[in-house]
């Protein structure tokens, strides 16, 4: 296991895919690396079912956190292409957090779930002694619908073309030029643009867009990892190739000046609100139109083959060992 950050696929395989307690036929999809949520049948309809952290960065405000937050915790049912439609949410808070701080947090987070239609079913919440920020409880997005709808990670097909949207690094960029300006030597104009990123942290509306338009072999979000690490991650599950051309994927502004102001390479940085989808070549159309129609960037950035691995610009790739960020905001952090 990684000191920090996600656990890779061998750790999964050897200490946890054999251990998950009763084997239930009602268990549609189950746990499987590089794959976000798992699927319960109930009756006719499917269940499908994601947990996450939840992270609340004060500096953020906490208003603003709270949004940045939800938005995350949605975004892995909402890649099952099912629309979210419930959430359980658990906070281990802080003693330090003030009942104002919590009841701004919390107006977002209700603020949120109502546009996009979820209810808050059930939750814990509390004060305790040893908790800090960000790491303050986690959440389960539940999302109901026709079990043949769903939309898996692990679904992509050989002939698919792939699309991605926003491209690399939008969560690491605007995170860290609205936590440390002032420790990113770029002009006051581009360093505004690259806050402006933390809006791009929105996966749900998207999915959604892409799912609704026409058929959708997979989707994945790209945190952890970054753009490369949710390619192979995509590739493995699916037991296929991805060949991606570098110059197709968009980028948006200030992405590029960020990364190379902090020295973080930007195919290998957390961003949350990017997607990879596979989608069959006679409805790739339709879905890029579905996602500029909402003012998403959307490049046809590659293709699914037969093989195994990711072919980036024609070279073959190694998985990320880890997330490009994480020494970043370590660094950033000791200087702030």
């Amino acid at each position: 296991m990684p000191d920090t950050g996600k656990i890779d696929r061998e750790f999964f395989a050897a200490r946890i895919a054999t251990r998950l307690g009763a084997s239930r036929e009602d268990v549609r999809k189950g746990p499987a690396h590089g794959v976000d949520f798992g699927v319960v049948d109930v009756g006719d309809r499917a269940l499908a079912v994601a947990t996450d952290p939840v992270s609340i960065l004060p500096a953020l405000g906490f208003e603003r956190a709270g949004l940045f937050a939800v938005r995350i915790v949605l975004a892995d049912v909402a890649i099952s292409g099912l629309a979210p439609s419930h959430l359980s949410i658990s906070f281990s808070l802080p003693p330090e957090m003030t009942d104002e701080e919590f009841e701004a947090v919390w107006g977002a987070i209700n603020e949120e779930c109502r546009d996009l239609g979820v209810s808050v079913v059930t939750g814990h919440t509390a004060r305790y002694e040893g908790c800090s920020f960000p790491w303050v409880g986690a959440a389960t997005a539940l999302a109901v619908g026709d079990p043949d709808n769903i939309v898996y990670p692990d679904g992509a097909q050989p002939g698919d073309r792939l699309l991605i949207t926003k491209g690399p690094a939008v969560e690491s960029t605007g995170l860290f030029a609205s936590l440390f300006p002032e420790q990113i030597d770029l002009p006051a104009e581009i360093l505004a643009t690259a806050q402006e990123r933390l809006g791009d942290v929105e996966t749900t509306r998207d999915a959604m867009a892409a799912a609704s338009a026409g058929a959708v072999s997979a989707m994945h979000d790209a945190t952890e990892g970054g753009v490369l690490g949710a390619l192979h991650e995509m590739a493995a599950s699916a037991g296929v190739r991805i060949a991606v051309d570098s110059e197709a994927v968009p980028f948006q502004p200030a992405v590029r000046e960020t990364c190379e102001a902090l020295s973080m390479n930007p195919w290998r940085a957390t961003t949350s609100g990017t997607l990879l989808i596979a989608v069959p070549p006679d409805d790739v159309d339709a879905v890029v139109d579905a996602l500029e129609s909402r003012g998403t960037p959307v490049g046809v950035a590659g293709r699914i083959e037969a093989g195994e691995g990711v072919v980036l610009d024609g070279e073959a790739t190694d998985p990320p060992a880890g997330d490009a960020s994480w020494p970043v905001y370590e660094r950033l952090l000791d200087g702030a």
